[in-house]
């Protein structure tokens, strides 16, 4: 038998309890996740039930009835029955019950969550309901459109939920009875076993655990200590004694009598629970952790456990010093360099060290540097400086300085290497370089420096110099290898905005160089232009004014996709391939349209020639070409915003533009809009950066524009420009802007003539007459001779080798030029003819005497031109008479 007093017998005792806690535990449990998993399928089923008769056709026809309970309470009853629960039931969106397996209740509102259910969602709930405790779920009947005609609430009373349960509780607990038998016949195993060998160990045995026990106390690391409920010492092992140096007989007193420090002696005394906590003891800190211990009375005393720390500590903060280090250098790389600008790197690195490691900070950069140049020479510039009073004694930014002879600064930017001036106050070769200065130096307090020197690739930028003063400790030798990092990862974000702003400044000449110098002399057009380069780099936005024939004007602005010296060189290419074609006198819309194609053919050959810069493909143009004599504008845009356009009454509108995509794409037809300007109308052209930036998109900086405009009815263009500039760009802008205003001119009607030419030769010589006193009545006496000589030409041209219609026009306007028009598209060419034939000196005589000539298409036929300059008049030739001369060529083709 086992004793009820003996350990074996109490060990009985305390598991046999614990196991039958344990089986009383996991049978309820069994019974509660059986009830659990019971009314969980009781949801499920409910929910598929109510899904299937809410989602039934008939319910929702049912529902828009006048009596809905007469068709749905039949079908609802069946349903019941067939799919095993205990009720379905139909409401409308306010909880009314249609349905219910008790009339009585029909009518009356639902016990359910009805308003989740008519807002769409499926509720699924326990509720005290008009069966008694209801497992139920409420879903919506919706309609075609996907709203919510009414809801449809099935579900089970509790006690079917909850049957399965009850039924199968007599198995349960008859299980758990054996399970508590087999555990009780376990435990009494263990019991006599524990009792048998409890009773086979002698006294030799326990001394010898008693001795191993002692032993492993006293040969650990740590001291401990064993305080009793008075305060007393019972048991001190050997390292606690080494460690609070507690006298021989120490055991037995109370622990504030041993000389120990005060705030050691209380909290061993109190028997109070710490962890972790300092304490001092002699010229060492312990790290002391106590906890009571309790007796069968209660609280009888505490253990206390010792470590020293001293060094640990020691260790810990180098170590924290260094991670925080670390962390900073982090820090640093985030900090400094955010921008590649020159000054404001330096001025980053500056103010990233005070007030954190020094007082004052200094940087000073090889002149040539801040230009982005190479260094040249050792004279340097003052570039930031930053620190904790702005009273300090140090040169300010902008001098230039020299360092010399023994001063840190010479020896380290010579050297290449850092050097530590520990105390100012007692160091003497620092001072030859300027002894005034060094002096107010010291007496503001200044003591401690460290000077680096800032070098990336082997190039020498300039130095930081880091400065402390009043309380702050000297700078040591841990101090500089810090500086020395953080001074060489800002050299290297120094050097990026060097180069990047040596590349910056050579995309932004380049850009420049190739933009228009000036603007031509014309007739039609007040032009004035602005442009302003990204902050970030240079890019490929471009305009351009070119003059054509017949006192026209063409007006380009552009976009290349990128920036930098390639955007800038493509930017050249685009322009200079527009110069071309407009010098063929293409519409706009065939202009744009054979610019495609020659973007596309570049990025094909740069493909094929393994080339990884990027393509021109995505570039943008609007192409517009202005007629003073009509007033009317053609505008065509490839992948580009149109103009705005300031009517002489202020009215600022934006005309709606075929937009084709950009340039290179391909793949739609170019189309062109025709704009009636009246005169005085100014037109503004301009790339996206004036209109979209990061702070707003297009739509809004088209309204500022029209705004803006709005807001300046009789401005000159060069106003326009100032004004749309200062209220539209920043100082920073992130993109190019391009903008481009010119305001119309109309020529004098009574500067033009025009005659319809008969298909008739004889009628060339009286349209020359007419044309003699035209230019009489305009003062151009002198002119006549080679006009003449040039309407001969061009029209027995076209009334010999044209088509209907024949028209001559005569313009007076910086030129006068001839025009003769047919409805051929015939182009004719110009030759030397040999000394036997009989034809093809005309043309060439006309390019002798014309400035220009050529000629231009048009939708129904061509116009052949000629343009002679009003300050030049052709001299006699020879003794030939003028109308002798003319004869001659009379019946020559051209």
């Amino acid at each position: 038998m086992l004793g009820v007093r003996s350990i074996a017998g109490q060990v009985f005792a305390v598991q046999v309890v614990l196991v039958g806690l344990l089986i009383a535990a996991a049978t309820a449990a069994l019974v509660l996740q059986a009830r659990s998993d019971s009314e969980r399928e009781a949801m499920g089923r409910a929910t598929a039930v109510a899904q299937t008769f809410a989602t039934s056709p008939e319910v929702v026809a049912a529902l828009r009835t006048d009596d809905p309970t007469a068709r749905l309470q039949p079908r609802a009853e069946q349903t019941r029955r067939q799919a095993r629960v205990d009720f379905v039931v139909v409401a409308d969106t306010k909880g009314i019950r249609y349905t219910h397996p008790r009339p009585e209740f029909i009518g009356k509102r639902l016990v359910a969550d009805f308003r989740s259910a008519a807002r769409g969602r499926i509720v699924t709930e326990s509720v005290q309901g008009p069966l008694g405790r209801e497992v139920q779920a409420t879903v919506p009947v919706t309609r075609s459109d996907g709203t919510v005609a009414g809801v449809v609430c099935a579900g089970l009373t509790g006690s079917d939920a909850t049957g399965r349960v009850e039924h199968q509780l007599p198995l349960v607990l008859g299980s758990a009875a054996g399970a508590l038998a087999l555990a009780t016949g376990g435990t009494a195993l263990v019991g006599r076993r524990l009792r048998r060998q409890t009773r086979g160990l002698g006294p030799a045995q326990m001394t010898r655990m008693y001795e191993h026990h002692d032993a492993v106390l006293h040969s650990v690391r740590e001291g401990v200590l064993i305080v009793d409920g008075q305060g007393r010492l019972v048991l001190a092992n050997d390292e606690a004694g080494r460690l609070l140096e507690l006298p021989p007989d120490a055991e037995g007193r109370p622990v504030t009598e041993l000389g120990l420090e005060p705030g050691t002696a209380d909290l061993l005394a109190s028997g109070r629970a710490a962890t972790d906590e300092v304490r001092p003891a002699g010229d060492r800190l312990l790290v002391v952790n106590q906890r009571p211990t309790r007796g069968d009375g209660g609280v009888s005393g505490s253990v206390a456990t010792l470590r020293d720390s001293t060094e640990l500590r020691a260790l810990s903060g180098k170590a924290e010093v260094a991670e925080r280090r670390l962390r900073l250098l982090y820090e640093a790389g985030a900090k400094i360099g955010t921008t590649l600008d020159v000054v404001r790197t330096a001025e980053e690195l500056t103010g990233f060290a005070v007030p954190w490691f020094a007082d004052f900070a200094t940087v000073d950069l090889v002149d040539p540097v801040l230009r982005g140049d190479e260094p040249a020479d050792g004279a340097m510039r003052r570039t930031a400086i930053r620190g904790v009073r702005a009273d300090h004694p140090l040169w300010r930014t902008g001098k230039m300085i020299t360092y010399t002879g023994t001063a840190p600064q010479a020896l380290g930017f010579g050297a290449g290497r850092p050097v530590l001036e520990a105390d100012l106050r007692t160091r003497a070769g620092w001072r030859e370089q300027d002894p005034e200065q060094a002096a107010r130096i010291v007496r503001y307090g200044i003591h401690s420096m460290i000077t680096v020197p800032l070098r990336a690739r082997d190039v020498p930028l300039g130095l930081a110099t880091f400065w402390r003063s009043a309380k702050s400790a000297p700078f040591d030798e841990d101090d500089v290898a810090f500086t020395e990092e953080l001074v060489a990862r800002a050299a290297v974000a120094i050097d990026n905005a060097r180069r990047y702003t040596r590349e910056h400044a050579m995309a932004v000449t380049l850009q420049r160089s190739l933009l228009p110098q000036g603007l031509p002399e014309q007739d039609a057009l007040d032009v004035a232009h602005r442009y302003q380069p990204a902050r970030s780099s240079a890019g490929g936005d471009w305009f351009d004014v070119i003059p054509l024939p017949g006192a026209r004007v063409a007006l380009a602005v552009g976009d290349v996709v990128g920036h930098g010296l390639h955007a800038a060189a493509t930017m050249g290419r685009l322009r200079t391939a527009v110069h071309n074609f407009s010098a063929l006198d293409l519409p706009p819309d065939e202009l744009l349209a054979h610019l495609d194609e020659l973007v596309s053919r570049f990025d094909q050959d740069q493909a094929a020639a393994g080339s990884d810069a990027p393509g021109i493909g995505g570039a943008t143009c609007l192409y517009a070409v202005y007629d003073p004599v009509s007033g009317r504008c053609t505008v065509a845009g490839a992948g580009h915003p149109g103009p705005a356009v300031v009517l002489p009454d202020g009215e600022v509108t934006f005309p709606d533009v075929p937009l084709a995509p950009p340039l290179g794409l391909g793949g739609e037809l170019v189309e062109t809009a025709e704009l009636e300007l009246p005169e005085g109308s100014r037109l503004a052209l301009f790339t996206d950066g004036l209109v979209r930036d990061r702070d707003r998109d297009a739509d809004e900086g088209l309204e500022e524009l029209r705004t803006t405009l709005t807001g300046l009815p009789e401005a000159t263009p060069e106003e326009t420009c100032q004004a749309v500039f200062q209220a539209m760009t920043s100082d920073h802008p992130g993109d190019d802007i391009a903008l481009l205003v010119a305001r119309t001119r109309r020529l004098d009607p009574g500067h033009v003539a025009e005659w319809e030419l008969p298909a008739d030769p004889a009628a060339v010589a009286r349209i020359r007459n007419e044309a003699a006193r035209r230019l009489t009545a305009w003062g151009l006496e002198e002119f006549g001779f080679t006009t003449e000589l040039i309407l001969s030409e061009l029209m027995t041209n076209a009334v010999r080798y044209g088509s209907a219609p024949l028209r001559v026009r005569l313009l007076r306007a910086r030129t006068l030029v001839c025009e003769v028009a047919d409805g051929s598209s015939t182009s004719p060419h110009l030759r030397r003819a040999a000394t036997t034939d009989e034809g093809g000196r005309g043309l060439f005589l006309v390019a002798q005497y014309a400035q220009r000539w050529g000629t231009r298409y048009t939708p129904n036929g061509k116009i052949i031109w000629a343009e002679q300059p009003l300050t030049d008049p052709v001299a006699a030739l020879g003794d030939l008479e003028g109308d002798d001369l003319l004869d001659q060529w009379d019946d020559l083709p051209g």
